[in-house]
């Protein structure tokens, strides 16, 4: 059995003299076996390379399709979209599903500190940039949203739609029951992720299931990108990030292109119906919120297979040719 791999990429520190100032970033790259034989999980592995970290996608169905681009967020991984990504090739689309820096494949910075919402835009923009995108639809949950949806409006001659679950733009305003899992987060940076996925699912899942999730992370070290996310949440005006996160939300007023809202009745964390309706409200392209019944916060996991049906209605079309 392969041992966790934990090594270093010197890089250069931004604002600092001279090509390369010697920064380090000590990186932990989980072993290729903790991903065998997942449930429902038989997709072939991509990787491109980012700031010296190696970073993973999927990538199924057609090259020549249009993309449809999926956003997870904390603290799972592409594992989460297994479910959708079958109907959505199905139906004739391109579906790529990157990791985050410092989840499931993609490498993992060891320090905490090293994690910034603008850092995780960065990098996943690296990623993407190598991936040939165009009209591509863009698919995002929980911290999926949050960066997904200021790739989108940064890059938006390449996105031609929106698909908005269970996630939203904090600008120091945040729900009680975020309040309570940040504080749980704050008491175990060795985060249980299969026991946070199971708690916030309506689907009792499977040892295997539980185990998928668990997969990218073996040791406390490696969870280091996840045991952070909560604590970028600003909930303070001024708080990092909120400027950054109420300009994607003033670029989204103004979003004429397709956007489907699909929110779960069971999500303590984003209220139903109250957390879409922000979206469709602020979202001149939006269609009504779309009600996702029976489903807790990873609704991808609760209902996976109708949520593709939802997106291959609002798609419309199919795949078709990328323009």
């Amino acid at each position: 059995m392969n041992a966790p791999t934990l090594f270093r990429v010197h890089r250069a520190c931004a604002g600092a003299p001279g090509p390369d100032t010697g920064c380090v970033t000590d990186l932990f790259r989980t072993p290729d076996e903790r991903f065998a034989g997942l449930p429902g999980y038989g997709f072939a592995p991509h990787y491109v390379s980012v700031d010296g970290l190696r970073m993973h996608y999927l990538e199924e169905g057609p090259a020549s399709a249009r993309p449809v681009v999926c956003f997870h967020g904390e603290p799972t991984w592409a594992f989460l979209y297994r479910s959708m990504l079958p109907p959505l090739v199905a139906a004739g689309h391109r579906v790529i599903c990157p990791d985050l820096a410092g989840f499931g494949r993609s490498d993992k910075p060891t320090d905490r500190g090293w994690y910034t919402y603008d850092r995780h835009v960065e990098v996943i923009s690296g990623a993407l940039a190598q991936l040939q995108l165009r009209d591509a639809t863009v698919v995002v949950h929980d911290w999926g949203g949050p960066i997904g949806l200021r790739w989108a409006v940064e890059h938006a001659d390449l996105v031609g739609r929106l698909v908005i679950l269970n996630t939203g733009l904090f600008s120091g305003r945040v729900s009680r029951g975020f309040l309570a899992w940040r504080a749980f987060a704050e008491r175990n940076p060795d985060l249980p992720v299969g026991f946070v996925v199971q708690s916030a699912t309506t689907t009792e899942l499977s040892d295997a299931v539980i185990a998928g999730y668990e997969a990218p992370f073996p040791t406390a070290e490696s969870k280091a990108g996840a045991a952070q996310f909560p604590l970028l949440v600003p909930t303070e005006e001024d708080a990092p990030g909120a400027a950054a996160m109420r300009a994607v939300l003033d670029e989204l007023s103004r979003w004429e292109k397709p956007a489907l809202v699909a929110f779960s009745d069971s999500d303590p964390v984003f209220p139903h119906p109250r957390s879409g309706d922000v979206f469709c409200a602020r979202i001149p392209g939006a269609l009504p919120q779309v009600t996702i019944a029976g489903a807790a916060h990873f609704l991808q996991e609760d209902r996976g297979a109708q949520i593709a049906q939802e997106i291959v209605a609002f798609l419309g079309d199919g795949g078709g040719p990328s323009r």
